[in-house]
Parts: C-alpha cells; structure tokens; sequence
C-alpha cells in the first residue's frame, strides 16, 4: 500500500515529512445510533423504530374495534335506511310522474306518501273493526263451542264431563294462575315492542320522504364527486334500480291480487262472514311479510271460520296449505321472472341468501336487488354468438354402437364435398 508524503514547516531546521493515508485507506463512516445495526443493535437495546411500529399497531387494533363496536351498534338503523331507500325506489315512478306535470317534488311526494297511509289506515281500522266484532262474538259464544266439544269426548271416548266441572277445574288450576300472572309481563313485554316498532316504522317513512323528495338533489351530490364517465355509469344504475323494484312490486301486487281472490273464493263457499276483507288480508300479508307471512294471514281466516263451524277452520288451513305450494313452485317463480327478469333458481337462490343474511328484510328486498346486479352487471359480460350445435339444445345422438355422434362441422361438410367431386371426377 503507498503512501503520500506532505511537507509542513516545523521549525527552523527544515521540512519535516509527514506520512499521509492514501485515499483509498481513508476511514469509513461512523454508522449512525439510530440505523439498524447501530450501537443500540450492536450493545442489544432496542431499536428505535419499534415504538413506533408498536404504537402503530395498537391505533390500529384500536380502530379496527370501535368500528366493530361502531357497526355492530348500528346496525339497526343501517338496516332501516336500506329499507328506506328501496321504499324511496318503489315510489320513484309515482313521484316523478307528478313532479313531471309542473307539481314540486317535495309536494308530490307527500301526495304519495298521504295516499298510502289513508288506505293503509283505513284497511287497518276496518281490519281492526271486524276482529273486535269477531273476539266478543266467540267470548259470547265460548259457552256453546264447550258443550260440543265436551259432548263430541263423552261420545266419542265414554266418559261423562261436564262443563261445570271443566270450567272449575280450569279456574282453580295452577296453569291458569301462571299464565295470568305471565301474561301481565307479557303485556308490558308487548308495549314496549309495540312502541319500538312505531318508532322504527316512523324512521323508515321519514328516510323515504327525505330519499325521494331529495333524490335529485341526492343524485347531484354523488356524481359530483366522480367522473363523467362513471356519473352515467352511476345514474344508470339508479335507473335500473328504481325499474326493477317497481317490477317487483307490480309482481308482489298481482300475486297478492290472484291470493286474495283464490281466498275470497273458498271463504264464500264455506259461508264464512267478512269473506272480502279477510281475502285482502291474506293477499296483502301473505306477500309483503316474507317467511312468516303466509301462516299469520292464514290464522285470522281459521279464527273467523272456527266461529261458524270448527270443521271449517281444518279446510281454511288445508286450502292454505296447498294455495301456498302452488304459489312457491309454481306462480311464484314464473310471475317473478316476468316482472323482474330473472331465472326462478336465482330468484329463489336470492330469497333464501336474503334471509340468512338480513332475516325476513333481506327476503323482502332480496330480488330486487340482485335483479338491479345482474342488469347492472350484465352490460359489462362479453357475449359470443352460440354455436348452432344440436348438443346446445339438448339433442343427443346415438350410433349403432351406443357411442354419441360427432356433430358434423362446417369444414368437415367442406372437405366432404371436395372429396366427393373429386371421386365423380
């Protein structure tokens, strides 16, 4: 390794040499403390980006967990805005139509919702009405319904009942005692989620009003923060939204139309009173209540029907029984496939995921919104023309020899005829 000499003046006698490092001896930098691989590495501390890095991910576990917390707590009220935006949806066709005719979009929407209520309410009153009558007849009535049933076991079985001693024998039981004093918990139990439900029936009609009485406003306020090209995108989406949940209800309404008259049908000829009211009854909630709605529109009519005669309430039950298997496998799909334009499997495939999901609200709005997907969605599929190929439509042949046979392609009848001409040649 060589070495360069500098000359430094000293003292009197002359120049001193001095030796120098040569450049590519010079000494490497000191690393720096808080480089890995520092002096808190080197002597085993810790580094001082761990901290940091630990402090990281405690925020982050911390923020994971209140919005878990967050969500979960909101649920609720996340699920009555979905429901709102979709009722905002149904009567998007209603409310644009009288928006269109000069009338204020805030008006017109009141217009539709005031038209709503007073024939809800008013089917509800007159519903109300009749089952009141219907409850003190059958009060009235108790005493009779008894002796046959008593008279119907002592023939029947042998034995000798009486219906005073049933009935002190039911007043002294214990059974009676407990369910009395349980159903006076049960009331308070009951009022409470009464009112809880008209609060959330109120919230859901207040985010419908606000969603269709400002749905252009709305509109504005989220394209304005995407592009042109993924506004149209956005409204178009909108569009098919608003078209598909109104053919599902247009489906909803006819099914509960062909419900109501197949009841009304069977209810006059068993001579059962309020026939009409109970056939729109059983049209109107078998539809829009998913799951449980069939068996709570079928109980009133058996009640009413076990007042005229008990045999007649096994007949309602029966018929609804069956009514209700036409309509699942066979109105049901067809109709909703028509109105909606989807296959029957996916619309039933949507209703069962809609359930597992959000209960009997998923079930409701299940089909419209896959309907709004699959349209949505299906601009955005690359078609192909489908091969004109027997086998597409199921058609299967056979040879001798049990082996299906090759379809004949169009090059293969090409090079056929060739071949043929050349022979004749």
């Amino acid at each position: 390794m060589s070495e360069t000499c500098t000359v430094e003046r000293t003292d009197e006698t002359g120049p001193i040499a001095r030796p120098t490092p040569a450049p590519d001896t010079a000494p490497l930098s000191e690393p720096r403390p808080d480089s890995p691989g520092g002096p808190a590495d080197s002597n085993g501390g810790m580094p001082r980006w761990l901290p940091r890095a630990m402090l990281l991910a405690l925020t982050l576990v911390a923020v994971f967990q209140l919005g878990s917390w967050a969500f979960h707590q909101l649920i609720g009220l996340l699920i009555d805005i979905l429901i709102s935006f979709f009722l905002a949806l149904a009567i998007e066709p209603a409310v644009g139509r009288l928006s269109a005719r000069g009338m204020r979009r805030g008006v017109s929407t009141f217009l539709v919702f005031l038209a709503v209520v007073i024939a809800a309410t008013g089917f509800v009153a007159l519903l109300g009405s009749m089952l009141a009558d219907q409850i003190v007849k059958i009060i009235e009535d108790f005493p009779q319904y008894l002796d046959s049933v008593i008279s119907w076991i002592n023939t029947r079985f042998h034995t000798n009942l009486k219906r005073v001693d049933v009935q002190e024998d039911l007043l002294r039981s214990d059974w009676l005692r407990n369910y009395v004093q349980n159903g006076a918990t049960g009331v308070l139990n009951l009022s409470t989620q009464v009112l809880g439900g008209l609060f959330e029936l109120l919230t859901i009609v207040l985010f419908s009003f606000y969603f269709a009485a400002d749905g252009p406003r709305l509109r504005r306020a989220i394209c304005s923060v995407l592009p042109p090209a993924k506004q149209s995108e956005l409204l178009r989406a909108w569009e098919i939204a608003v078209a598909k949940t109104g053919g599902y209800l247009y489906s909803r309404g006819l099914m509960a139309l062909v419900s109501a008259l197949a009841h009304y049908v069977m209810l006059v000829a068993l001579s059962v009173p309020y026939a009409p009211v109970l056939a729109v009854w059983v049209g109107l909630v078998s539809q829009f209540i998913p799951t449980v709605g069939t068996y709570l529109a079928g109980a009133l009519p058996m009640l009413i029907a076990f007042t005229v005669e008990p045999l007649y309430a096994v007949w309602v039950l029966v018929f609804v029984v069956i009514y209700q298997q036409f309509e699942n496998y066979l109105l049901q799909p067809k109709l909703t496939a028509k109105t909606v334009d989807i296959h029957p499997g996916i619309a039933f495939g949507s209703i069962i995921a809609g359930t597992a999901l959000l209960g009997a609200i998923g079930a409701l709005i299940a089909i419209p919104a896959v309907a709004t997907l699959q349209a949505f969605l299906g601009t955005y599929v690359k078609r192909y023309d489908v091969t004109d190929d027997p086998r597409v439509h199921g058609q299967w042949r056979a040879s001798r020899t049990g082996r299906p046979v090759r379809p004949v392609r169009e090059a293969d009848a090409g090079e056929r005829e060739t071949a043929d001409s050349g022979a004749g040649g």
